[in-house]
C-alpha cells in the first residue's frame, strides 16, 4: 500500500481541510519568516532605488545649473 492508496481511502475533509491544516500549524512559522524576508528584501529593494533616483537627479540638477552659470562667465 502506498500513499496514494492511503489518502485514496480517506474521507474528502481529511484530504482537503485536516492535511492543509496540519501542514499550516507545522511549517507556519517557516512560511511567515520565508514570506517576511522576501517583503522586507523588496521593501529595501525599493528603497535603495528611490534613494539612487534621488541622488541621480539631484547630480544632474546641480550640474546642469553650474554648467549654464559658468557659461555666461
Amino acid at each position: 500500500m502506498d500513499a496514494k492508496d492511503t489518502f485514496s481511502s480517506l474521507p474528502w475533509w481529511v484530504k482537503w481541510i485536516a492535511v492543509p491544516v496540519i501542514a499550516l500549524v507545522v511549517f507556519g512559522g517557516l512560511i511567515s519568516a520565508i514570506v517576511g524576508f522576501i517583503v522586507g528584501l523588496l521593501f529595501k529593494v525599493l528603497v535603495f532605488a528611490a534613494l539612487v533616483g534621488g541622488v541621480v537627479y539631484l547630480v544632474r540638477r546641480f550640474t546642469s545649473a553650474s554648467s549654464s552659470s559658468r557659461g555666461g562667465w
